[in-house]
């Protein structure tokens, strides 16, 4: 299966209690995406913190027709993660491992945010009023059809998007973020 379609983490390994083991077994494990709410994918990249990791990692799409799209950095004292929203994340995930970076793939919410003073407001009380949490939120450098947008992830995505979307809050899936450039 290729990026829409699967979660990925490399498990190594040849032989496991003196049982060979087979391409198969030694292949990406994968979990469908079977989300039916609107989502972004964002990837995660762990790296050791230190001076440089941010360029060395985004210096990567310079020479590619990936467009990062927001990014979020998580800093502590012996490493980092990097989390992108990029406009071609299948393509971003391959280039990452290629690279030999340690990079993960989860389901994220994008809110267009409606204009006036008080959109975060209204995009927490919608969280509030279905009895969402809120894990991290981060904003996009891009505008979606000109409104700010805001990148969340929450411990109940479908119920979040259900809910934002009867306040009357855009959220956007992978493919309005496939166009922003």
């Amino acid at each position: 299966m290729r990026g829409a379609e699967r979660l990925s983490w490399n498990f190594l390994g040849t032989r496991r209690g003196g049982i060979k083991l087979t391409a198969m077994d030694t292949e990406p494990f994968s979990l469908a995406y079977a989300s039916g709410f609107p989502a972004a994918r964002q990837l995660s990249i762990f790296l050791e913190n230190g001076i440089g990791q941010l360029l060395r990692v985004t210096r990567l799409f310079d020479k590619t027709d990936i467009h990062i799209l927001a990014l979020s950095v998580v800093n502590s004292v012996d490493c980092a993660i990097i989390r992108l929203i990029v406009d071609d994340p299948d393509a971003a995930f391959d280039l990452l491992k290629e690279s030999g970076f340690a990079v993960n793939q989860t389901e994220i919410l994008v809110v267009a945010l409606p204009p006036g003073k008080q959109a975060l407001l209204h995009t927490w009380v919608a969280f509030l009023s279905a009895e969402v949490d809120v894990a991290y939120a981060y904003a996009l450098m891009t505008h979606p059809n000109g409104n700010p947008a805001l990148a969340v992830q929450a411990d109940q995505l479908e119920q979040a998007a259900e809910a934002l979307g009867k306040k009357g809050f855009e959220v956007l899936d992978q493919s309005d973020l496939a166009h922003l450039y």
